[in-house]
């Protein structure tokens, strides 16, 4: 049995019918219906059976499918791996980035762009711990992410780190040129992150470091509308300093920087430890390695 029978074998699965897998494969029917015989067997064992109109798998054809899956996979890969050992002009960058990520971004992007003016890219938003699944289950190649977060299937390029502010329209509060956490106690706080994310979580340590509970009366991940609550009093917000250098920071919110937070913000880039990446991202990894 080899990878071409395998590959017949998927698709008469997913097609349900010898016809449709005869199309798909832009073969005739006679010749796929003798390689899944002969395939049968050679395994000693029916594969599919008949319901209806159409082909379902047998026990013996599920694990056949499972590996069957796993082989062509891994063959697709080795495949492009070989294909990609040249210098990356050509491919797609796939790329995650958190929702408070590096104001730094759009530099370096541009200047991939400039070094490799053929890629194209994806990049999609989401949070940290989600990223991390995008990249396991392989939709993704790389991602920035907020740290701490459990990396042990991943490589981690860090990036950098930045001290927390404060975010307020409070005009008598914004007169401090700095703030402490005990400071804030009164005030209602938004954190910019939910409950098991990097940043919710070193925000809430700060706090029990000093023995305090905070005063947290909303989480929102979403920027736009936590800088919306903020303008409009709802309450302040503790955020990372690459949120207070943004351009789209109304004037009439200050930022405070907080003088007695043991913690930073750290960002870092991930992808897949021990697997195969495309020559496209290898490529984002030097450049990033090179301007940190």
């Amino acid at each position: 049995m080899d990878i071409r029978q395998l590959r017949y074998f998927i698709a008469i699965v997913e097609e349900g019918t010898i016809t449709l897998a005869a199309h798909r494969l832009h073969i005739t029917q006679p010749p796929l219906s003798q390689q899944l015989k002969a395939m049968e067997e050679e395994l000693g064992s029916p594969l599919v059976y008949r319901r209806g109109k159409r082909l379902e798998m047998t026990e013996s054809g599920k694990t056949l499918y499972k590996y069957a899956l796993q082989m062509t996979q891994l063959m697709d890969e080795a495949k492009a791996e070989v294909q990609e050992v040249g210098n990356g002009d050509k491919g797609t960058l796939s790329l995650g980035v958190n929702t408070l990520s590096s104001l730094e971004l759009p530099s370096w992007l541009a200047a991939f762009r400039a070094a490799y003016p053929h890629v194209t890219y994806k990049i999609q938003q989401n949070e940290s711990f989600q990223l991390c699944g995008l990249v396991r289950s392989r939709k993704l190649e790389l991602a920035i992410v907020r740290l701490p977060l459990e990396l042990e299937d991943f490589s981690v390029l860090h990036l950098q780190t930045e001290p927390y502010y404060i975010l307020t329209s409070d005009q008598q509060l914004a007169r401090k040129p700095s703030i402490s956490l005990v400071d804030m106690k009164p005030y209602p706080l938004i954190l910019p992150s939910t409950e098991g994310l990097g940043v919710h979580y070193t925000i809430q340590m700060a706090f029990s470091e000093q023995n305090m509970e905070p005063h947290v009366v909303a989480e929102c991940s979403d920027i736009t509308l936590l800088l919306r609550l903020v303008a409009s009093h709802f309450g302040v917000a503790i955020v990372p300093e690459t949120l207070v250098k943004h351009p789209f920071l109304p004037e009439h919110i200050q930022a405070i920087r907080i003088k007695d937070i043991p913690a930073t913000a750290s960002t870092a880039l991930i992808w897949l430890k021990d697997q195969h990446i495309s020559r496209t991202a290898i490529n984002f990894i030097n450049l990033l390695t090179n301007t940190r």
